[in-house]
């Protein structure tokens, strides 16, 4: 144990101490019991049940799913409300968030390129939107909800039991004002950026964000991206004047961080169109409330001057995705199984549209970057989750990369994993 002791205080944690913990809530004492290396009362793990008529299902549904010739997509996991995902490399653990109450722990035990367990993780703890997971390559597993940062050391380590190591970085309550937490754009993504900081989306809760509230959403972050350091401190914000980003990463090669945006409803189906964009240094302004997406300017702001502070850091984006796709998760591509066209390429998912007339996304999109590490092209790479009377059979969250160097892709609306590999021509 002594050695898990020692990697907390590499990121400046120390085990908590707690003289009295009645007055705690029941999660409140579950986490200083957790964070003690205490039992709690938790309910042994949920298991899902592997195959089955339904898998049979999704795997005739993966049959019309359009991709370049080579490559193969197979059914990976059953894991109900699949979202994000973080990838170990140590067990080849897939860490799974949702937007309810769960995190998943996805494992491939025997390394057949099929899941043989898919559990609950960590249960004597209670989630409110675990959307966000990332995980370093020092084994510290980072969850992040609605308005709370969690950190469980050790993950793997401690992942056969209801009881893990779990430590709130950032408290309840403490991530965003409680009182402008809402059910709405409070997907979190997070990742540990080149600096060894933690990177983390915050959305703003709103179609557009009414003028009483842009100050303080530019303090705090939201509609912007913030980062930390790993036990939670020296909180700042790198970037504003985004809606609501449920996708970031970044590039392996020069260290910039990429994001999707998702951008206004209410104005047509094919305006205004998603965002796939690019910090090339921080604080920079990315054009929301005052643009919807692009160049499209908002009804509620068109007829008001941009601020000349905004104008002078505003950045365009990489890409104009078309409007209403959803565009979530992204990765870079850097293993060896693909051919070398796609490396260092981005793979994004398309989550789809929720209201647009004629439907659109539940696709995998690919984008290629020059030799100056901007956007060059970007196209469909995987599709068919959209059948041909507009219903979707599927819906991709996001897309991360597996051990061997194949390709993961969630989807909520199936509650699946699907893997992706390259056979050859």
């Amino acid at each position: 144990m002594k050695k898990y002791i020692l990697m907390l205080a590499a990121i400046g944690l120390a085990l908590p101490v707690f003289a009295d913990t009645a007055s705690a809530s029941g999660d409140e004492e579950n986490l200083t019991k957790l964070g003690s290396f205490k039992k709690t009362d938790a309910a042994p793990m949920k298991r899902i049940e592997q195959g089955g008529k339904y898998a049979d299902n999704l795997s005739k549904v993966l049959q019309k799913i359009k991709m370049p010739d080579g490559f193969k997509i197979e059914l990976f996991a059953l894991v109900p409300d699949a979202r994000h995902m973080a990838v170990s490399r140590n067990k080849a653990t897939v860490w799974v968030g949702t937007r309810k109450t769960s995190v998943w722990s996805v494992t491939d035990r025997d390394m057949d390129n099929v899941a043989d367990t898919v559990e609950e993780f960590s249960p004597s703890v209670t989630y409110d939107i675990p959307n966000g997971v990332c995980y370093t390559p020092d084994g510290f597993l980072y969850v992040v909800e609605r308005n709370r940062v969690l950190l469980f050391p050790a993950a793997e380590y401690f992942m056969e039991g209801s009881d893990t190591v779990a430590i709130a970085i950032v408290k309840q309550g403490d991530l965003i004002p409680a009182e402008e937490e809402s059910y709405n754009h409070t997907a979190r993504v997070c990742a540990i950026g080149p600096d060894n900081k933690l990177y983390i989306s915050l959305g703003q809760p709103f179609n557009v964000t009414p003028p009483e509230k842009v100050e303080l959403y530019k303090k705090w972050g939201i509609g912007g991206i913030i980062r930390m350091d790993r036990d939670g401190k020296n909180r700042e914000v790198i970037a504003t004047g985004i809606r609501n980003s449920v996708g970031h990463a970044f590039n392996p090669k020069d260290g910039k961080l990429w994001f999707t945006d998702n951008q206004v409803d209410g104005m047509g189906d094919e305006i205004p169109p998603g965002e796939l964009n690019k910090i090339e240094k921080n604080g920079m302004w990315y054009g929301h409330p005052y643009f919807g997406g692009g160049d499209t300017r908002t009804g509620e702001y068109k007829d008001k001057s941009i601020p000349k502070d905004e104008a002078s850091r505003y950045v365009k984006p990489q890409v104009d995705m078309i409007a209403h796709a959803a565009d979530l998760g992204m990765m870079f591509y850097s293993g060896k199984m693909f051919p070398e066209k796609y490396h260092n390429a981005i793979f994004s998912a398309q989550h789809g549209s929720w209201n647009a007339v004629k439907p659109r996304g539940a696709r995998v999109m690919v984008t290629y970057l020059d030799s100056k590490g901007n956007a060059a092209k970007t196209e469909p790479f995987a599709e068919g989750w959209l059948n041909e009377n507009g219903v979707y059979l599927g819906r991709p969250v996001d897309v991360q990369q597996y051990v061997d160097g194949s390709i993961l892709v969630s989807d909520d609306k199936a509650g699946a994993i699907y893997r992706i590999s390259y056979q050859g021509n």
